[in-house]
């Protein structure tokens, strides 16, 4: 007698089965059922604050000869077929104190003061970090739309770029700072133990100029028009600095509004340690008027700013860097 296999012609093809009887010579498989009240996965964690911060740090780390190669790309551009050649380190703090001497000297001979020759010496030293700073951020905010066709093509940390042009800018600064240094002499300042302050405050300058070219370039990324809004800050900017004019001679109400600008205690620090060789952990009077121009609390604002604003930029910079190539 001829056994007729029951299978359909799709059963053949799919392979043999098996039953879930036990004893029986043949079996279907029976198909998992998913469980329809099973709870949906979890949606990923997002990465705090911390995580992203030391995401940051290690590509950074893992980054450093692409910035380097971008700080030295900046520099050649930077003096390439240039007819001043490096002066252009010194050019801009030179004009800084020319303009100053011609502002003081016109304040001091409509008072009938003399202006003397610390006057000189502060303008000068507060010349070159006020330089820089402004020249970082000048450099700094267009840095990503420059450079949107690396953004866009090339994966790597986007914060180098912002970061490069601060780096370039230090190094232009730095001649102007040897040079400086260099005729501080001829003033007659002296040396004191006080000095042990000008790295601290350049330390604060550097990460403040770095939080701003962070901030700011993202900004410009989403807003193309910030960039025009920053030269005009930089236009007058340096007149609510005390670059030109001392802490002091904004009067007692005066002093204390221009110290919430955070690059203020630091140019009014450098003065005061250099040519002044006060202890910034002292409150300083100003010998005219008899008021305090100098608190230890401005040193600690100013550190306090740079801290909390660089961490703060390299984090929204992270963040938002995903969307940079959408947006470029």
């Amino acid at each position: 007698m001829t056994v007729v296999d029951a299978r359909s012609d799709a059963d053949v093809a799919a392979g043999p089965v098996f039953d879930s009887q036990p004893g029986a010579s043949r079996a279907r498989a029976v198909a998992p059922i998913e469980d329809a009240s099973a709870a949906p996965a979890p949606e990923p964690r997002a990465p705090t604050a911390l995580e992203d911060l030391r995401v940051i740090v290690s590509e950074l780390a893992e980054s450093g000869d692409l910035l380097k190669q971008l700080v030295l790309r900046d520099i050649r551009i930077r003096y390439k077929q240039a007819v001043l050649g490096f002066a252009w380190a010194v050019l801009m703090p030179a004009v800084i104190v020319l303009a100053g001497l011609a502002i003081r000297y016109a304040i001091a001979n409509a008072g009938g003061l003399k202006l003397g020759m610390h006057h000189i010496a502060g303008m000068a030293l507060k010349s070159v970090p006020w330089a820089f700073f402004a020249g970082c951020i000048s450099m700094s905010t267009p840095c990503l739309t420059a450079n949107g066709s690396l953004v866009t093509k090339v994966y790597f940390p986007r914060e180098v770029l912002p970061l490069s042009a601060v780096l370039a800018q230090t190094f232009d600064s730095a001649i102007g700072l040897v040079l400086i240094t260099a005729v501080i002499p001829v003033f007659h300042l002296g040396v004191s133990a006080q000095l042990l302050w000008v790295p601290l405050l350049l330390l604060c300058l550097w990460m403040l100029a770095a939080a701003s070219a962070l901030v700011l370039s993202c900004a410009n990324l989403f807003f193309r028009d910030v960039k025009y809004v920053v030269q005009v800050f930089l236009t007058f900017g340096i007149f609510v600095t005390p670059v030109f004019m001392d802490a002091a001679m904004y009067g007692p109400k005066g002093s204390r509004i221009v110290m919430l600008n955070p690059v203020a205690p630091v140019l009014e620090g450098l003065r005061l340690v250099v040519v002044e060789h006060h202890d910034l952990l002292q409150p300083y009077v100003t010998p005219r008027g008899g008021f305090v121009v100098w608190h230890p609390w401005y040193l600690a604002y100013a550190l306090g700013v740079a801290t909390v604003g660089l961490v703060l930029g390299a984090l929204v910079f992270h963040r938002a860097e995903r969307r940079f190539a959408e947006i470029i």
